[in-house]
């Protein structure tokens, strides 16, 4: 991998995940790059990922070079392949699950920040339900964290059409806004640093596996493990030595 890609920062780290929503398990590296360099491939047309927030964040990239972004990506362990039959599908790691959760319930705040800015007063609020059940109590904390009278009438339609679980949940953020309880200005930090922890992808390196038939150590490179991981294989049991010899008795 070249220099230039040794490192992504935080907002590109945040973009790629955003695209990468777009697509989960249904979706490859190749249709990741084409959201991000803003293709006009007909596949992006017709699944309307051109609406995409993130849609050409890199489109002054060649298709090429974001492909390498998306493999640091994956090598950093924020996005992960997972194959569907034969197709190699882009998902979350935990890591980039939990740094697109934070990311992504902002957005769905800032959306509702414009529904009072409209003077929208009863949305339709299915579009909440069946969601991951953890970003649901995210973006019902941080709703709670604003203190902000005008979201109830929000929460009381959206209490309407959800859960048992989230209904008695959605109550508590009402009840704690209502009551102007204050905040655990503690428990905002931790979550912060969480997310800013996470955002700090480890350092691939090589790996030392043992062979099950000579019991030696052999080194499984980073280069031989993207390409394991691109192919769907299982990481190698035996080291090469063992694997010629089991070949040639084949």
């Amino acid at each position: 991998m070249e220099n230039t890609e040794s490192y992504l920062s935080d907002r590109d780290i945040m973009a790629i995940l955003r695209a990468a929503d777009e697509i989960i398990a249904r979706g490859g590296r190749s249709l990741l790059a084409k959201i991000l360099k803003g293709s006009k491939d007909k596949k992006v047309l017709e699944l309307g990922l051109d609406q995409c927030p993130v849609y050409g964040y890199f489109r002054h990239e060649t298709l090429k070079n974001i492909l390498k972004k998306v493999d640091w990506m994956i090598d950093y362990d924020f996005l992960d392949i997972e194959y569907v039959g034969k197709l190699p599908m882009i998902v979350f790691t935990e890591r980039g699950w939990e740094i697109h959760k934070d990311q992504y319930t902002d957005e769905l705040l800032q959306e509702w920040e414009e529904w009072l800015e409209k003077g929208i007063q009863n949305p339709d609020m299915t579009y909440l339900k069946e969601r991951d059940r953890g970003m649901i109590v995210l973006l019902l904390e941080k709703i709670g964290e604003t203190r902000d009278k005008r979201f109830i009438p929000y929460l009381k339609e959206w209490e309407k059409v959800d859960y048992k679980k989230v209904k008695a949940k959605i109550r508590q953020v009402i009840q704690m806004i209502e009551s102007d309880e204050p905040l655990d200005h503690e428990a905002i930090h931790v979550r912060q640093m969480a997310i800013k922890e996470a955002l700090q992808g480890e350092e691939p390196g090589d790996l030392r596996l043992k062979c099950w038939d000579c019991g030696k150590r052999f080194t499984f490179s980073i280069d031989e493990q993207r390409f394991f991981k691109q192919k769907g294989y299982s990481y190698p049991k035996r080291c090469k030595s063992c694997r010629g010899r089991r070949k040639n008795w084949v």
